[in-house]
Order: structure tokens, then sequence, then C-alpha cells
């Protein structure tokens, strides 16, 4: 019996014959919920943040980068995974991701004008250069992700300010990137996707840190003024 890619043979059987089903049975069916868990979650992860920009009409203490290279991120990432014909629940949350990332750097750009040439000519680019370096960039798109928060994580360093970044948001990505760890070692990822998940739970887990830390900070600072 399989639904949405899921065989629950293995488990009906052990039940069935009044038995428990085994590790290996109960981990795989356990690592396809919980990649259609994080579909699910996925569709709404950047909402947060998008209102709490739209809210204050700010993108106060945001990194452009960051933003900018979660875009190119997700992209390379969704081409790879349907270049090689994964399943749905391998990569599903990367479909709703690209889509909310675009609009939040719609939105990030919208509240930061006047922008530059440069920035218009970043986002002309974009679909040339992914097409003509994708091998490039399918190899270090890990690494596309891992810088994406580098600059976000400085700015909020020497600020001490984490401004309109969603506490939400934050949360959601950090809990997402800790559950595909799990689900990339039992479906046998390769390695260097395992790893690259797992930097990504560094620099999330040290953006939700920061949004933790400096918070208080910034309300005692509020208080004083009022």
């Amino acid at each position: 019996m399989a639904l949405l890619g899921i065989d629950f043979a293995c488990a009906l059987e052990s039940l069935r014959d009044g038995g428990v089903p085994d590790r290996d049975c109960v981990l795989s069916l356990l690592s396809k919920l919980v990649g259609y868990c994080l579909i699910a979650a996925s569709t709404t992860v950047k909402l947060p943040q998008i209102l709490k920009i739209l809210k204050n009409r700010s993108a106060r203490g945001l990194s452009i980068l960051s933003f900018e290279l979660d875009v190119v991120g997700y992209t390379i990432a969704l081409a790879y995974c349907l270049h090689k014909g994964l399943h749905f629940s391998a990569y599903g949350e990367l479909v709703f991701l690209l889509i909310q990332s675009i609009i939040l750097v719609a939105v990030i750009y919208y509240y930061s004008q006047p922008l530059g040439a440069k920035t218009w000519t970043k986002t002309l680019l974009h679909p040339g250069t992914l097409r003509w370096h994708q091998r490039f960039y399918l190899a270090c798109q890990h690494a596309i992700f891992f810088c994406a928060r580098v600059p976000q994580i400085w700015k909020n360093f020497t600020t001490k300010s984490t401004g309109q970044l969603s506490f939400l948001t934050a949360s959601m990505n950090f809990g997402g990137s800790v559950a595909r760890v799990f689900t990339g070692i039992q479906e046998k990822a390769p390695m260097s996707v395992v790893l690259g998940t797992m930097r990504t739970v560094v620099t999330n887990g040290t953006i939700l840190s920061q949004i933790i830390i400096y918070r208080k900070p910034r309300e005692e600072r509020e208080k004083k003024v009022e």
C-alpha cells in the first residue's frame, strides 16, 4: 500500500501479524512523513518576515545580499532536484521557499529605495547566470546557502541588533534544517549534502540566537526612550 510515495506495506504487514514494525521500516516511514511535514510548513515559513516588513514599512537591519543569495540558492537546489528526478517529498519545500524568497526580496527592494543600477543589473542577470554556469552552481549550492547567512550574521553582530528579522521565520528555518539533517541521513543522501545541511543548521541557529540575545537590549533601550 503506497500513498504519496510512502510505502506502508512493511508496517501494515507487521501489525496484521500481531508484531511490531522493525526499526528500518519505522525510520523510513518517519523520514517520508517528516519530509511532507516540512513541505507543509514551508508554505508559510517566510510569511512572518514578509508581514513584519510590511507592517513596519521598513527593511531596517536586513542584509539585502543575504536574501538575494537565498533566491539563487533555492533556484539552484530546485533545478538540481528536478534534474535528478528526485521524489517530491525530498525537495517540495524548495518550490514554496523560492516563491516566498522572491516576494521577500521584492518587498525589501521596495522599502530600500532608491535602488542603484547595480541592484537591477544583478536581478536581470540572475536567470542567464544560472543557465551558463549551472554545473558550477550545482557543485557549490551549499556554499551559497552558507554565504547567504554570513552577511546577515555579521550585520547583526556589528549593529548589536536584528532589526526587522522575524523570530518566527528564524525558528522555522532552524527547525526545518534540523529535520532535513534527519531525512538526509535516513534517505542515505551524499555526505556532502548532509554536511551542507548541518552548516545550514549552524548558521540558522546563529541567527536565531542573535535575535534572542539582541532583542532584550533593544527593548530596554526603547523603554528608556519612552
